[in-house]
């Protein structure tokens, strides 16, 4: 696949997977100092190949150490490389990075249509809710946490500081 990327311009490609190379010093969080040497073989291959990077969302780092004291590492590893032929069939590409679960890495996936629109999503109270022990308990101290001093919308309408 490489070889073809690099043989071809026309050529439509894209990669994507653990690089195992920290590009720059703001990919890196603890362990050894940044060594610029070792990124400049991924910038020659990059620029070799005629690739570019397509953006990742979700998070600086893609691979962690899982440590949490002071020996924490994370670096950011996984990359999207792309020809500009493949960059220009898809616009809109981009990576989405998700929580790390079962890995050191965090799953990265790549959505060529981009980031779907946010869709509002009304609150709907759950009844099995209230089958939860502390259910009652934590309405009633967010209910009298807020300030009554204001209005406030309840099902579209204000309810007024007399109305309680």
């Amino acid at each position: 696949m490489l070889s073809c990327i690099r043989s071809s311009p026309s050529h439509r490609g894209c990669i994507f997977g653990d690089s195992n190379i920290v590009a720059n010093s703001n990919d890196k969080c603890g362990g050894s100092p940044f060594d610029p040497g070792k990124s400049r073989f991924y910038f020659d291959f990059i620029e070799a190949s005629s690739l570019m990077e397509i953006p990742i969302k979700g998070g600086s780092f893609t691979w962690s150490n899982q440590r949490k004291d002071d020996g924490s590492i994370r670096e950011k590893l996984d990359r999207i490389l792309s020809s500009l032929e493949w960059s220009m069939s898809f616009p809109k590409a981009i990576g989405v990075m998700e929580a790390a679960i079962a890995s050191d890495h965090s799953p990265t996936f790549l959505l060529l249509h981009g980031l779907p629109k946010q869709v509002r999503k009304d609150f709907k109270f759950e009844s099995k809710w209230l089958l939860k022990e502390k259910c009652s308990e934590k309405v009633l101290e967010s209910w009298e946490s807020i300030s009554h001093s204001q209005n406030y919308q309840l099902f579209g309408k204000k309810v007024e500081e007399s109305f309680r």
